[in-house]
């Protein structure tokens, strides 16, 4: 195992929740649901209007494949990666514990509820004090750039949505959540699949997001079940570790992933499984973050402004004043 280095640079929006820097590396290969799988399940779940959907969706310049761009692709809880277990009855000393794997999908979670909180904040910025649009922070006329750089307030609402939600799509591609076990001994080649058929209650990011942190990884742990598992990739985990190979251990590429539809693990139906229970997630969270602004911003209809501004190509013409 390897260390990060000091001399780099932090994740503006999540390395204080993670504790993790990341390596100028160049990206590898594919470790997460493809660009245009992605852009499939996201354009599923919402309903907006087209330049504002494509700004989100785009499988190559979109808001929710920016966590699958350079230095982020090597930092393992914005895949939901490395929180695999298999219990002592499949064998007798796999090297991870149950904890040990919680933690990892936990921190995986915590980034999710800290974008969550940012884009609450930065939508702030798309209306004025009586709930009219400003048009130069809601206009799509340039492309944004997901660089957490700060800027206009749409791109910047989009892109820590984007990025809170890359890392639940991948949940359900890179875990055994609603997967079917191949026919013969479940071991680390096959692990078991939980097949269930609906979005994770661990998953439930506004509700997280008003609570103290104790509190909510101790229910969300709760939730979890004793055999999921997500898969061991080569990247840093929570700890700021590089894990130098996952011999003996439930491997992302061989065994677990569903990234493609020609992946091993995306047979007994499970690929199609996994998209449809990813866009049914993010359908939950846009919707729940969508209740969050409105009970955040009520005067004057800032937050349904808001809402309007995001799904809307031209809002300052589209949401008028009290639309």
């Amino acid at each position: 195992m390897v260390h990060a280095s000091v001399h780099v640079r932090r994740l503006s929006a999540t390395a204080s929740v993670c504790g993790v820097c990341l390596l100028l590396l160049p990206p590898g290969p594919a470790q997460a649901f493809s660009g245009g799988n992605h852009e499939k399940i996201t354009r599923a779940a919402l309903t907006w209007e087209p330049g504002s959907l494509t700004a989100m969706a785009d499988s190559r310049a979109g808001a929710i494949v920016a966590d699958d761009q350079g230095d982020y692709f090597k930092l393992g809880i914005l895949h939901c990666d490395n929180a695999d277990f298999l219990a002592p009855r499949f064998t007798p000393a796999y090297p991870r514990t149950r904890d040990e794997a919680n933690a990892e999908l936990l921190a995986c979670i915590r980034g999710s509820v800290a974008r969550l909180r940012a884009a609450v904040r930065y939508a702030d910025g798309l209306v004025d004090s009586q709930g009219r649009v400003i048009a130069r922070q809601s206009d799509l006329g340039s492309p944004c750039t997901w660089s957490e750089s700060a800027g206009r307030a749409k791109c910047n609402v989009l892109e820590q949505l984007g990025r809170g939600w890359h890392p639940i799509e991948d949940f359900y591609s890179h875990s055994n959540w609603s997967d079917k076990a191949d026919a013969g001994p479940v071991g680390t080649d096959n692990p078991p699949g939980l097949n269930r058929s609906g979005i994770a209650p661990f998953l439930d990011i506004r509700r997280y997001s008003s609570m103290k942190d104790a509190d909510w990884t101790k229910e969300a742990a709760g939730l979890i079940p004793e055999d999921l598992a997500t898969g061991c990739y080569p990247d840093f985990e929570s700890t700021g570790v590089k894990t130098a190979d996952c011999t003996g251990r439930i491997e992302h590429n061989r065994a677990l992933n569903k990234d493609t539809e020609a992946a091993r693990r995306s047979g007994n139906g499970n690929f199609q499984r996994a998209t449809e229970l990813a866009a049914q997630d993010i359908a939950r969270q846009w919707k729940d973050f969508t209740a969050e602004l409105i009970a955040t911003y009520p005067d004057n209809g800032r937050g349904a402004q808001m809402i309007c501004a995001l799904t809307h190509d031209t809002p300052a013409v589209s949401c008028p004043r009290g639309r």
